[in-house]
């Protein structure tokens, strides 16, 4: 039974290089293990180049990432706008705005923003962004959030007209969005990068709306969770990435999400402090995430994607997940390829 799954669709990873020879353990995972897709970063966390350096390198890159890869990958980067760009002018790339800036220019200039954005994006070849961020502004404090003008703003209605322009012009260039971080970043205190944050004090129900009118619109690209505690939403205190109850009880039936879920990178402290990688895929993959992000930065491994693959196949061995659970989220993530590729519409 297993065999015949493409388990590797469900990872998308990030690596060290600025360039993938047939030696290199990603050329092996795109090939044999039929790896989902790869996330672009330009720094590291120790502020080394890792992935990008000029545009001509980019293309040269994400030309030897599809010559490897089995099955056409995501080629996936957080392009936000502001403080929260992979291609960046230092780099030689076209310079952007936050989100909280472009709220205050208007709609106008945010439509302008958003369609140099994704065809810049797809020019290179760049056919995933984990963007936008529907996040409300409900915390100035906030350290992740609020600081970096990462939101559109506070009021829900205004954040989702936003991201829909933003959506709609990525979508004329042939580029899936991710919207994150579910079930709502905006009103924390912490930074989920740096261990557990806890949002059940703070959190509004409000949080959700953006995502409630664009799904009532026809959204249906991708979703990203948030490493979050909120006991509001599961008594549990598992974090939303590992909670069946905010992915399978509140996005998928609550909400009526229909396209893949992502997680945060899996290696993150809110997630690694409490649970070895192959149990964080396993307890991910059970809540119902349908893609697991491995960002590679903070605990860098050749061996992500076949310990992945092995903690999923342990699942099925064992009972404890349905195959035809398995093969929901293999389908649901052919789809938004096939949308990205222009074979079906998008909503």
């Amino acid at each position: 039974m297993e065999s015949e799954l493409d388990l590797g669709q469900m990872f998308l990873v990030g690596f060290r290089g600025c360039e993938v020879e047939a030696d290199h353990w990603l050329a092996q995972a795109l090939s044999e293990d039929r790896l989902g897709g790869v996330i672009l970063f330009a720094r590291n966390v120790d502020g080394s180049v890792q992935n990008i350096d000029s545009p001509r390198q980019l293309e040269r890159l994400i030309a030897q990432l599809r010559h490897f890869a089995a099955l056409p990958p995501f080629i996936a980067i957080d392009q936000e706008g502001g403080k929260i760009c992979r291609l960046t002018p230092q780099d030689g790339f076209l310079p952007s705005r936050s989100a909280a800036e472009l709220a205050g220019e208007g709609m106008a200039a945010a439509a302008c923003a958003a369609d140099r954005m994704a065809a810049e994006l797809a020019g290179y070849g760049i056919n995933f962004n984990f963007a936008p961020v529907v996040d409300l502004d409900l915390n100035p404090d906030n350290p992740i959030i609020g600081r970096h003008q990462r939101s559109f703003g506070s009021d829900p209605a205004l954040v989702a007209a936003h991201a829909r322009i933003f959506i709609e012009a990525h979508h004329r260039q042939g580029v899936g969005c991710c919207l994150k971080h579910f079930p709502g970043h905006g009103s924390a205190g912490g930074d989920s990068h740096l261990g557990f944050v806890d949002t059940t004090a703070t959190w509004q129900a409000v949080e959700l709306e953006p995502y409630r009118e664009l799904l009532a619109a026809g959204y249906c690209d991708g979703i990203m969770t948030a490493h979050l505690i909120n006991r509001q939403l599961d008594p549990s205190g598992l974090p939303a990435t590992l909670s069946p109850e905010m992915i399978t009880g509140q996005l998928r039936q609550k909400l009526g999400f229909a396209g893949v879920v992502f997680s945060d990178d899996i290696q993150m402290r809110a997630i690694s402090t409490g649970w070895r990688y192959a149990e964080a895929v396993q307890r991910a993959v059970l809540a119902g995430v349908d893609v697991v992000v491995v960002g590679n930065n903070l605990r860098p491994t050749e061996h992500a994607v076949r310990e992945g693959i092995g903690a999923i196949e342990a699942l099925l061995a064992r009972n404890r997940v349905d195959p035809h659970r398995i093969r929901s989220s293999l389908a649901r993530i052919a789809r938004l390829k096939a949308m990205i590729a222009g074979e079906q519409p998008w909503t």
